[in-house]
């Protein structure tokens, strides 16, 4: 046989050798059939071979460890997102505890009702003591005030002269008009920008345009006189500034203002009309419908909570929450159903709330709480001191406390049970994402170049197959026509 005949059956050969081990380095791990190929250079399939594919297989079946380290993420993402709920529930649970146990909250709030709202109304302080009174208004504070004498408008020239302001304490001040370009305008610019304890404002009627002052305050102590100078404006005085005379419980009391605060303690008293023979009665009682809302959140609140707690170990199709194994959440499952069984006893005497059913407060069956409206208005309006004590305590120990302490040990952003369990799952988190990106650097990235790189060679081989295949045909076509 001629060498040239050996010489490309060698080089075949060695083609379909290199092919072979090319991408027997690769079968295991790609899709690609070492026959195929082989049948598709000899002419029994199309021949080629796609690269992106077969990169991409071989590429998807390495990163297995990475597909389970972002299912890891995945479910840590699902618990952060479950355990930051819970968090919240938790905390407006625990929000509305405090509230309940504050002495200026919801339960210390105070309604005052009058029997002569056009003669004198009043509102209370959280802790106003609650009680019943009679006011007597004798007399309205008044606000002392003075009008000068008419002139055509305020735009007129002034004559030359003055006038004095003389406040309260003897203090006088000399107030210039005139040269024939002052104004009641320019007196009344004057007046505000002195600081005299007085507003200056020009009034106009059908009469010509006055000059009207004011003082800034009511009350006997902030009376002024206002007396002409030389020439100018004179000036009468509308209104003598003078306290309010008010009698509470028998006790006359003299005030600047008519909006007393020193009376009764804790009591705003608004004076409204003088009326010096009739007794007004204030009762100052326990903001019912306050305390009605705020317990009624509480309740809201713990549904809320309880609720999620439960959703995680509530079988869903085949598998319970999220957080199903976390003891953290079966500790706050606890927590909660365990606080509803309360009690408070009195150091002395009786109470007749003893206890959340006592309020018309129940539990259902699946933990959640309801209330009888008609129960719990009954207790606030009956009993409110009983109330106010069984989630208050005789020194802030009541119920809403003792919640209060329990959730503050899952809530307390510097080492709650949620802060902690949340900064694990961060921790976690980073980890898992620290071994995707060096998975991807160290590894992925390598083996994809190294894979296009076999492949592309690969590819070229094949494209040389053929070629050789009829090279090597026709010289045994040629072998058989001249005999051998």
């Amino acid at each position: 046989m001629p060498r040239s005949k050996y010489r490309n059956r060698r080089n075949f050969m060695s083609s379909v050798s290199a092919l072979n081990t090319l991408l027997g380095s690769t079968s295991s791990s790609s899709s690609i059939d070492l026959s195929q190929i082989l049948q598709a250079a000899t002419g029994a399939s199309s021949a080629g071979i796609n690269i992106t594919a077969a990169v991409n297989a071989a590429v998807t079946a390495a990163q297995a460890p990475e597909t389970n380290w972002q299912n890891q993420e995945a479910t840590l993402q699902s618990q952060a997102t479950a355990l930051n709920q819970l968090q919240t529930d938790t905390t407006n649970l625990d929000n509305d505890m405090q509230s309940l146990n504050n002495l200026t909250g919801p339960l210390s709030a105070r309604t005052v009702s009058s029997s002569n709202s056009t003669i004198v109304s009043a509102s209370a302080a959280s802790g106003a003591t609650v009680g019943n009174h009679i006011v007597v208004v004798g007399s309205l504070a008044s606000t002392a005030s003075w009008a000068s004498s008419t002139v055509t408008n305020a735009t007129t020239p002034l004559a030359a002269g003055s006038f004095i302001i003389t406040d309260a304490s003897g203090n006088p001040t000399t107030i210039s008009t005139g040269t024939g370009t002052s104004t009641l305008t320019d007196v009344a610019n004057t007046i505000n920008g002195d600081n005299l304890g007085v507003t200056a404002n020009v009034i106009t009627d059908a009469n010509g345009s006055r000059l009207a002052i004011v003082s800034n305050t009511s009350g006997s102590a902030a009376n002024f006189m206002v007396t002409a100078g030389t020439g100018g404006l004179g000036f009468s005085q509308a209104v003598t500034g003078a306290n309010a005379s008010v009698t509470v419980d028998g006790i006359t009391l003299s005030s600047a203002s008519n909006t007393v605060t020193g009376a009764l303690p804790g009591v705003t008293l608004n004076l409204l009309n003088a009326s010096p023979g009739t007794n007004v009665s204030l009762t100052i009682a326990p903001d019912t419908a306050q305390a009605s809302t705020a317990i009624n959140q509480f309740v809201t609140d713990y549904n809320k909570a309880i609720g999620d707690v439960n959703t995680q170990f509530t079988f869903n199709g085949s598998s319970e929450g999220v957080l199903a194994s976390d003891s953290i959440v079966r500790s706050l499952q606890s927590t909660l159903q365990e606080a509803l069984g309360y009690t408070y006893t009195p150091a002395s005497g009786t109470t007749t709330v003893s206890n959340l059913t006592s309020l018309g407060i129940s539990v259902n069956k699946n933990g959640t709480l309801s209330v009888n409206t008609a129960a719990l208005n009954s207790k606030l309006q009956n009993n409110f001191n009983d109330v106010q004590i069984f989630f208050q305590g005789s020194a802030l120990n009541g119920f809403a406390n003792s919640l209060d302490q329990q959730l503050t040990s899952f809530t307390s952003p510097a080492n709650g049970a949620f802060t902690v369990d949340l900064q694990s799952i961060s921790t976690n988190y980073s980890g898992l994402q620290t071994n995707i990106s060096n998975f991807q650097t160290n590894y992925i990235v390598p083996l994809t170049a190294q894979l296009k790189a076999q492949y592309s060679q690969a590819e070229i081989l094949l494209q040389q197959l053929p070629m050789q295949m009829q090279q090597i045909n026709t010289e045994l076509g040629f072998n058989n026509k001249s005999g051998g």
